[in-house]
């Protein structure tokens, strides 16, 4: 169905809202258990159900046993279709796009990538021009986003939606990219720009916020009422959901993990600010300080990762003291907010048996009492997760426009 004739989910109250995410995150699940989550009657229930099944959206499941002895007649479970509706996702990085096409569902079913010209922030003058013009990056995302609905005839009529995911601080309330350091932009109307090149109602979100999202309706998140997502990678970040909603910050800013001082006297970040998770324990940090305890200014990770594997203890020890930081950033998550669950992840995590040793000795010895109790899940992630991420910010909107 074309966009201007689809009116999309009937969203028409609160209580909708509520049934409709409730089956999204945890279907199959019976009107009983709906009632249970959500604390509304079963007439409730079913009646924010119906335009839902009317649209298309929910179907009933063949009927099921009784849950107990004389609990009454057997359980229809709801669930949703997952091809009603289609979402297009992309992970904007400083030299690649990443675009996936999910179901309903968050299902991955398309994905491509589209390179970038390379910048790298930190080599560039303070005065710089800006290193990648806005116009240029929104027309290679068009482009992107067009061949992803042509994969499918599905794709065309059934896409509404786009979700977008960056680093830095982007503000999802206004659609605009404030800072991004790997671009080299500030105060940049992204969402907008993107609406009128694609003719997509577009969601822009920091991204490891976006991750946050696709963990807390599908993945490690869902029925938790507080975890902690951390990335490690290029850049280190985190995302915090507290009491079921993720915490955006009064200004739009708020799990900036990798901005808080781990080593006082330590490198320079290109935040402008001294001794930052960021500055010792991403990427580039470890590079830099591999090349300088090896000798070698050609080293690249991938290098440096067999070579600590094959037990040059010069390497390791690199590897040890960057995981030790990185340790130190997780039981600052633990103790400042108590999560039930804390999710790493990031393509830094690739060489996670390099620094699992000492990320989780610094974790146990500064974890403060209790909260040193939270599950530690570890899921290295390919970049396509990513872009699942900002589709999944793409469905949240969808159920709760606002947010």
């Amino acid at each position: 169905m074309p966009r201007s004739q689809d009116p999309g989910a009937p969203i028409t109250s609160p209580a909708a809202a509520a049934v409709f995410t409730m089956v999204l995150t945890r279907g199959p699940v019976s009107r009983v258990d709906v009632c249970r989550l959500t604390g509304l009657s079963s007439a409730a229930v079913t009646k924010a159900a119906r335009p839902f099944i009317e649209a298309g959206y929910l179907r009933e499941l063949a009927s099921t046993e009784r849950t107990a002895p004389g609990a009454g007649r057997p359980a229809s479970p709801l669930a949703i279709v997952p091809e009603r509706e289609y979402f297009v996702g992309v992970k904007i990085t400083s030299d690649d796009l990443i675009g996936v096409v999910t179901d309903l569902g968050s299902r991955i079913v398309a994905a491509r990538h589209h390179a970038l010209p390379g910048f790298d922030v930190r080599t560039a003058a303070p005065d710089a021009p800006t290193p990648m013009e806005p116009a240029d990056v929104v027309a290679v995302i068009a482009a992107l986003v067009t061949e992803l609905l042509d994969e499918h005839p599905d794709f065309r009529g059934r896409a509404r939606r786009l979700g977008i995911a960056i680093s830095g601080d982007a503000d999802r309330s206004t659609g605009t990219v404030r800072y991004s350091p790997f671009l080299g932009w500030r105060d940049v109307p992204l969402a907008g720009l993107l609406e009128e090149a694609t003719g997509l109602i577009t969601t822009l979100e920091n991204d490891v916020k976006a991750l946050a999202v696709a963990e807390q309706w599908f993945g490690e998140g869902v029925g938790a009422s507080s975890f902690a997502l951390v990335t490690v990678g290029t850049g280190i970040g985190s995302a915090f959901v507290v009491n079921g909603g993720l915490v955006s910050g009064a200004f739009g800013v708020s799990g900036e993990i990798g901005h808080v001082p781990i080593g006082i006297e330590g490198p320079h970040c290109h935040c402008g600010a001294m001794g930052c998770l960021e500055a010792l324990a991403s990427t580039q940090a470890l590079l830099t300080e591999a090349r300088r305890a090896t000798g070698t200014d050609d080293l690249t990770i991938e290098q440096a990762v067999d070579l600590a594997r094959s037990g040059d203890q010069v390497l390791r020890g690199v590897f040890a003291t960057v995981g030790r930081a990185i340790g130190l950033g997780l039981a600052v998550v633990a103790n400042l907010l108590g999560p039930e669950r804390l999710v790493v992840s990031g393509e830094g995590l690739d060489a996670y048996d390099l620094f699992e040793e000492s990320i989780r000795e610094a974790f146990a010895v500064q974890a403060y009492g209790s909260a040193g109790r939270c599950g530690l899940v570890i899921r290295p992630l390919p970049f396509e997760e990513w872009a699942r991420g900002a589709a999944a910010v793409a469905i949240q909107s969808l159920v709760t426009p606002s947010s």
